[in-house]
């Protein structure tokens, strides 16, 4: 077997097998610099702050900077990552990163930096990762086998928090030896490989036979799909919960070891290391947990226990203790992230797996982001110590809302999310475009009216399908004089998203679809209507031919 870039494929589920996948390991390693690179910006940039200014709100405002790109970014990033070579895209971030970091280092050692000089260049690096993150992650499936995901996902936090468990440390130690522009240069030097990674990768790209969807019209389609899928919809809500309460340990971690703690930069660096130790460990974990527990159950139980490191780390005064407490958290919290990353990735289609993971992350970065900056108000308001206390309680509310609002499982084989043809083009007799629009499709079915309950039910399941993959207005009718006549009807806004509709057919869409055509009880198919809703544009007028029905001169002609 074979990967997209005809790398020979390995197989195996254990929890290191998918760096068996060349592409994937190489891509890997490399991402461990990368991580890196990010981490010790933070820690630079974090104690940086501290010292360009003393309001607590500024030093949280870092991390809201780092934060809020992927929150406004990575939803038109997943959509661009769907429609065109995710590899090129994924270079274009990297590339944007590198040169945003590169001119902060220039800025630190020339003495221009100051307190908006560098939440703005945060917010320039961030940017770059979050038009490269979702064409990374979506990507994955590319690389490895399909029962390697889960492993490869949680990989892929763990290179993040093997960076995190010695990055922070080393970004202390570089910002008291070196001060904070040596921490921007190599922070630039860090990305470059992964960069290389990338332009090295033969990925072999398969253009849609459509052209590409214009950014808003493929945004308004990948939020359709999430907003029409409970599973994608249930993660997403979850998770901007879930970042809004645990946003304070990495908004006010710096206060806590100043403040708190009495310590420095390597205290500091001391407590993400931890926190990035007790990752790796959490991650490590996650295929056996989710194995025996069960996403929701993992869930609640992370809930639980993050709640008690967030309020062991305000009160507690004692380094080894808060540092405990860090590993902790830094544990649960990336077991709860790569539960739901996974989760999104098992509920969408390749065609919007980008889109669906890049609402994923905004609604992730989006709660880390606003709650940060709730959290730096209110331990500027109250102090930081009530603040942790009081994001413990809010985090462990989280865990209570999985009772009402449970993540679904799904256990949805690779396979049935692949898109399949249809085999056939729909019969088309007038000079359309793919502009042309709306269009209007009804399909009549005749159904035993014993079996009208069962029907229905199913044809709510195709009512998810038809919105998810682009269908507005869908309406299901029963007619008055013939109890066995029902018509699904359903409107696309133009011909070119009726032709994405048909392509964005799974194979688990089509047995839904076949379930409903089971009880179609007339021998031929169900009957298909495809209409021009209004036809004004596909006629025309000409003065100089006669028509035919007629003694005058001109002729509707298609």
């Amino acid at each position: 077997m074979t990967d997209a870039s005809g790398s020979a494929s390995a197989g195996g589920t254990g929890a290191f097998a998918p760096l068996r996948q060349p592409v994937f390991r190489n891509i890997w390693i490399a991402s461990l610099f990368s991580n890196l690179a990010q981490l010790i910006l933070g820690v630079g940039a974090a104690w940086e702050m501290t010292h360009l200014t003393t309001s607590a709100s500024m030093v949280a405002a870092v991390q809201t900077a780092l934060m809020v790109p992927m929150m406004i970014f990575a939803v038109p990033a997943g959509a661009i990552a769907d429609m065109f070579d995710r590899r090129k895209i994924a270079m274009s971030g990297l590339a944007f990163s590198i040169a945003g970091a590169a001119v902060l280092t220039v800025l630190a050692y020339l003495g221009y930096t100051s307190p908006w000089v560098l939440l703005l260049f945060c917010v320039i690096i961030g940017a770059g990762v979050a038009i490269f993150a979702p064409s990374w992650q979506s990507s994955i499936r590319e690389q490895v086998e399909p029962e390697q995901l889960p492993a490869a996902v949680a990989l892929g936090s763990i290179s993040y928090n093997i960076a995190r468990s010695f990055g922070p440390a080393l970004g202390g130690v570089i910002v008291l030896a070196w001060g904070a522009k040596a921490a921007f240069n190599l922070t630039t030097v860090s990305y470059i490989p992964l960069f290389i990674t990338f332009w090295l990768w033969k990925r072999a790209h398969v253009p849609s036979r459509l052209p590409p969807e214009r950014i808003d019209r493929a945004i308004l389609s990948g939020m359709r799909y999430a907003f029409h899928s409970p599973p994608i919809r249930r993660v997403l809500g979850r998770a901007l919960l879930f970042g809004l309460a645990t946003a304070s340990y990495s908004a006010l971690g710096a206060l806590i070891a100043r403040d708190l703690l009495h310590g420095n930069a390597g205290t500091y660096g001391l407590l993400l290391g931890a926190s990035g130790v007790g990752a790796v460990v959490g991650a490590l974990a996650i295929q056996p947990i989710r194995d025996g527990m069960g996403t929701e159950n993992a869930l609640r139980w992370s809930a639980l226990i993050s709640a008690g490191a967030l309020a062991a780390m305000g009160l507690s005064t004692n380094v080894w203790i808060t540092a405990v407490a860090f590993f902790f958290a830094g544990g649960v919290n990336i077991l709860t992230v790569s539960l739901m990353n996974v989760a999104v990735q098992l509920a969408a289609p390749r065609w919007v797996t980008a889109r669906a993971l890049s609402l994923f992350t905004s609604a992730l970065t989006g709660g880390i982001a606003i709650g940060a900056i709730l959290w730096g108000e209110f331990a500027s308001a109250w102090s930081v110590e009530v603040a942790m206390v009081v994001s413990g309680g809010a985090l462990l509310l989280t865990g209570v809302v999985g009772f009402a609002l449970p993540l679904i499982d799904t256990e949805s084989q690779d396979s049935d999310l692949e898109l399949v043809e249809f085999g056939y083009e729909p019969d088309v007799a007038l000079d359309i475009s793919l502009r042309s629009g709306p269009i209007v499709i009804e399909v009549d079915y005749d159904v035993d009216p014993a079996q009208a309950r069962e029907f229905y039910g199913v044809m709510l399941k195709v009512q998810r399908i038809r919105q998810r993959n682009g269908g507005f207005s869908w309406q299901l009718s029963r007619a008055i004089g013939n109890p066995w006549a029902w018509t699904e009807r359903f409107e696309c806004p133009t011909w070119g998203d009726y032709l994405r509709l048909r392509d964005r057919n799974t194979h688990a869409d089509r047995e839904v679809q076949a379930q409903a055509d089971a009880y179609h009880h007339d021998r031929e198919a169900p009957r298909v209507r495809r209409q021009l809703a209004r036809p004004f544009g596909s006629v025309r007028w000409r003065a100089e031919t006669p028509d035919p029905r007629q003694d005058t001169i001109g002729i509707f002609t298609p």
